[in-house]
C-alpha cells in the first residue's frame, strides 16, 4: 500500500512538472512566433512529451510546407534562369548568386584586414614619433578605403533608423491631437489625403533643395546625402503611424475618456494613463507599416542621392555592367527583403513587450 502511494505521489509530481513545462512553453510560443521561430514550438512540446502525431502536424505546417514552397521556388529558378538571356548574359541561377554573396562577404573581410594594417601601421608610427619626442609630427587618420557590401547595409539600416525616427516623433502626436479633436482632424485629414500618395522620387529633388541650403555644415557622423534619404524617408513612411494612431486614440473606449473627465485628470495625465496605452496597439500597427514603406523606399532614395547604401550598390552595379553585375544586384534585393522581414519581426517583437494585445 505503501508502495502504491510513494508509485501514487511519483506520478502526480511528474504531472506537475509537467503542466508546468507546457505552460513555459505556451508562453514563450508568443515570443517565438514574434521572431520567425514558430517552428520550435512543435519541436519543444515533442521533446517535452506532448502527442508526436499532433505535433508532427503542426511542424509540417510552420517548417515543412514553407520550406518546399522555398525549395521549389529555387528550382523553378534555377531551370528557367538560364532561359533568359540579357545584355550582361543569362540571368544568373541561385548558385551564382550565391557565389557572388560569398564574394561580397569575402571583400568585406579583405578591406577590413587592409584597414586594421592600415591603422596598426599609423600606431606604430604615432609611437616612434613619442618616443622621439616630435610630436608635432603625430597625425590621426581614417582609413579612406572603398565601403563594402556589410557597410553599405550598415549605412542604410543607420538611414532607414533614423528616418523613421523623424516620422515616428512627427506622426504619433499629430495623430493622438487627430484622434482626440474632430477639428484638428478635419484640418489635418485633406493634407493626408494630398501627400500620403506622392511618391519619394517626387520629394526628393525638393529635399535636396531644401537640406542644401539649410544645412550648410554638416557633421561628420550625418552626411548631407544621407540625411536626404532619411528625410525623403521620413516624408514617405509616417502617414501609416499618423493614420493608424488618430485610428486608435478616436477608438478608445468613451466611458474610459469619462472616467477621466470624472477624475478631472490633466490632458497629459488622459494622454498618458488612459489614450496611449489603450491605442498602443494599433499604434505599433502603423509603426511596423512605416518600417516597411520606409525600407522600401530607402532604395529608391538612396539611387538618386547617391548616399552609400544598398539602393547606391544597385545603381553602381547597374551601371557597372559587368558579367557579374546581375548576380550582385540579386544578391542585394535578397538581402532588401531578408532585412525587411527580420525588422518586421523586431517591431512585432517589441508590440507583445509593450501591448497587451499583439494581434496582428
Amino acid at each position: 500500500m505503501a508502495n502504491a502511494d510513494t508509485a501514487g505521489g511519483q506520478d502526480l509530481a511528474r504531472a506537475a512538472r509537467r503542466e508546468k513545462l507546457f505552460t513555459r512553453i505556451n508562453k514563450a510560443a508568443g515570443w517565438l512566433d514574434a521572431l520567425g521561430l514558430s517552428w520550435t514550438v512543435p519541436l519543444l512540446k515533442m521533446a517535452a512529451g506532448d502527442n508526436p502525431k499532433e505535433q508532427l502536424g503542426e511542424l509540417k505546417r510552420v517548417l515543412v510546407i514553407p520550406l518546399l514552397g522555398i525549395v521549389a521556388f529555387l528550382v523553378l529558378w534555377g531551370a528557367l534562369a538560364p532561359q533568359v538571356q540579357t545584355s550582361l548574359g543569362a540571368v544568373p541561377g541561385p548558385v551564382q548568386v550565391w557565389s557572388q554573396a560569398i564574394n561580397l562577404w569575402d571583400d568585406h573581410v579583405r578591406e577590413r584586414k587592409k584597414a586594421d594594417a592600415f591603422y596598426e601601421r599609423q600606431d606604430i608610427r604615432n609611437a616612434k614619433f613619442e618616443a622621439e619626442g616630435k610630436t608635432d609630427k603625430i597625425k590621426w587618420r581614417t582609413y579612406t578605403g572603398k565601403p563594402t557590401y556589410i557597410d553599405q547595409i550598415g549605412t542604410s539600416l543607420k538611414t532607414v533608423g533614423l528616418g523613421f525616427l523623424i516620422a515616428t516623433i512627427i506622426a504619433v502626436p499629430l495623430g493622438i491631437a487627430s484622434g482626440l479633436s474632430r477639428t484638428f482632424n478635419g484640418a489635418i485629414n485633406p493634407l493626408i489625403q494630398i501627400f500620403k500618395p506622392v511618391s519619394p522620387l517626387a520629394w526628393l529633388p525638393i529635399v535636396t533643395m531644401i537640406v542644401s541650403a539649410t544645412y550648410a555644415n554638416p557633421v561628420d557622423w550625418l552626411s548631407k546625402s544621407l540625411l536626404i534619404s532619411a528625410v525623403t524617408v521620413t516624408l514617405c513612411s509616417m502617414w501609416p503611424t499618423l493614420i493608424n494612431t488618430a485610428l486608435g486614440v478616436a477608438s478608445v473606449d468613451k466611458d474610459l475618456m469619462n472616467v477621466g473627465r470624472v477624475l478631472q485628470l490633466p490632458t497629459w495625465k488622459t494622454v498618458t494613463k488612459l489614450v496611449l496605452p489603450s491605442s498602443l496597439p494599433l499604434i505599433f500597427t502603423g509603426l511596423r507599416l512605416s518600417l516597411g514603406v520606409g525600407w522600401m523606399v530607402l532604395i529608391a532614395a538612396e539611387m538618386l542621392a547617391q548616399n552609400p547604401g544598398l539602393g547606391k550598390f544597385v545603381w553602381d552595379e547597374f551601371q557597372n555592367g559587368s558579367s557579374q553585375s546581375l548576380a550582385k544586384i540579386m544578391v542585394a534585393v535578397l538581402t532588401i527583403g531578408i532585412i525587411g522581414f527580420m525588422l518586421d519581426r523586431l517591431m512585432y517583437a517589441l508590440q507583445r513587450a509593450f501591448t497587451f494585445s499583439a494581434n496582428r
